[in-house]
């Protein structure tokens, strides 16, 4: 018999009959962080509600989220609205609500969404893939039993900037290079691609060596590629290297890049993080 993976049931959004672009989801907690879900998964339900949007026009090429509050376990709504339709582009905002202890909606995340219809067109990378080992020859990232289940919906193959062993603050860069995918194995799309844009740990406890608090503000993804290509990619591994930028008073950004197993470079993100002292 055959079950739906653990994306999918995140990603799962039952159209409204009534409002164009208003869906109702449930939140569980296979992808559930420290107080809330992993906000790669939250990403991604809020790009999906314009992948399944009826005016949808063309491919996604830039996705925003803002992380208001943490969302909880239960049922959530999410609103996108096409504010401007061009002849080969789409402009969207879109906001995540889900209800307060006493029943009223409160919005806990917000975002913004650029699709287009791309042309074939002259083209050129200027980032090319590092070179790397391959995803056979570097180990799995062993992660035992922590509370945080998002890590074990991914399979991470570390080769450089791990976790720190010792938080002993003798930390000196904030670069780290790891192939990954979704674990069980998933047939990659926009709304896995925009998840696995945020599954590097924080820069700062790299940077340091120290755990400090943190919290995403914000994330934008540009995304490098169209359908097409992400059904070449499959379920193949994806290199991801990030590293932090600027560290000062409580934030920092990291940037972080996606490529495929042929040097393909899908997706790029950065992000605003909190941190408390």
């Amino acid at each position: 018999m055959k079950t739906t993976h653990p994306l999918d049931k995140t990603l799962a959004l039952a159209h409204s009959d009534i409002r164009a672009g208003h869906f109702a989801g449930t939140m569980g907690q296979d992808y559930w962080n420290m107080v809330g879900p992993f906000g790669g998964t939250t990403a991604a339900i809020m790009l999906q509600s314009v992948l399944k949007h009826p005016d949808l026009l063309g491919d996604p090429v830039a996705l925003t989220v803002n992380y208001a509050a943490a969302v909880g376990v239960g049922e959530f709504e999410v609103q996108a609205v096409p504010v401007r339709t061009n002849r080969s582009t789409q402009h969207w905002t879109i906001t995540m609500s889900q209800a307060d202890g006493e029943g009223h909606l409160q919005v806990t995340t917000t975002g913004t969404v650029v699709t287009a219809v791309r042309r074939e067109t002259w083209s050129a990378n200027d980032l090319p893939m590092p070179n790397v080992p391959s995803p056979e020859a570097v180990p799995r990232l062993s992660i035992g039993p922590s509370g945080v289940a998002w890590l074990q919906r991914y399979e991470m193959r570390p080769i450089s900037g791990t976790i720190p062993s010792r938080w002993d603050g003798t930390g000196d860069h904030s670069e780290t290079m790891m192939w990954l995918r979704d674990d069980p194995v998933r047939p990659l799309d926009f709304a896995s691609l925009a998840a696995l844009s945020d599954t590097f740990y924080p820069r700062v406890w790299l940077r340091r060596a120290t755990p400090v608090p943190i919290g995403t503000v914000s994330i934008t993804t540009y995304f490098h590629t169209d359908a097409s290509l992400l059904a070449q990619v499959g379920t193949g591994y994806l290199l991801g290297r990030a590293t932090g930028q600027q560290f000062r008073n409580g934030y920092f950004d990291q940037a972080a890049q996606l490529w495929s197993e042929t040097g393909a470079l899908l997706a790029t993100s950065n992000q605003i993080v909190y941190f408390k002292e």
